[in-house]
Formats: structure tokens, sequence, C-alpha cells
């Protein structure tokens, strides 16, 4: 099995994306440096500062999604309900139905909008 006495030479196995990310990681964190040089065990507590700044970011992602999911399924809302008025107006140009053939034209707009 693989020995590895030198604590960098992990890094070298990953990719260079890999080891930029992690770098960025290291880089931002060192503002954290006064707290976590105060653990027992550093390299885990550089791990743990790493984990919280990720999770911060994550909630950052979430709102800003939040905020925009409203507004895109508002349009895709609309989108849906224009999509139901075009086939509605197709199958009346095309069919021309008589006023007792309503609900029979409604179930194949219906039909037609499952597509």
């Amino acid at each position: 099995m693989f020995e590895n006495n030198n604590e960098e030479d992990w890094k070298c196995c990953l990719t260079p994306e890999d080891q930029e990310v992690i770098a960025d990681l290291l880089e931002n964190i060192k503002w954290k440096k006064g707290a976590f040089m105060q653990a027992d065990d550093v390299k885990v507590a550089q791990v743990w500062c790493a984990l919280v700044d990720m999770k911060k970011e994550i909630i950052q992602l979430r709102a800003a999604v939040e905020k925009t999911e409203a507004p895109f399924k508002d349009i895709a809302s609309m989108g849906e309900i224009e999509k139901r008025k075009a086939v509605e107006r197709l199958i009346r140009d095309m069919l021309k139905p008589e006023p007792h053939q309503e609900e029979a034209t409604q179930r194949l707009v219906d039909s037609l909008m499952e597509f």
C-alpha cells in the first residue's frame, strides 16, 4: 500500500481544478485564523471553518434561488394559459364545433394540453 510521509503529496493526486478549490477554501478562511489556531487540533478546526463558510454560501444561494423561483413559476404558468388559449383557438378553427359540442371540445382541449 502507498505510504505518504509528506502531508502535501496527497494534494498532488487531485485534479488541478480540485487543487484550486482547496486553495480557495484555505484563502477564504484565513481571516478566521485567530479562531482555529486556538483549537487543540488546528487542521480539524480549519475544516470546520471551511464547512461553516460553505454552509453560509449554500444558505445565500438557496435564498437567491427562492427569490427567482416565484417569477419563473409565474412565467411558466402564463405560458400554460397562453398555450391552452392557442390550442382551444386551433381546435375551434379546425372543427368549428356547434354550441352543444362545447363539453366535447373542452375534453379535447384538456387531452391535448397533457402533451
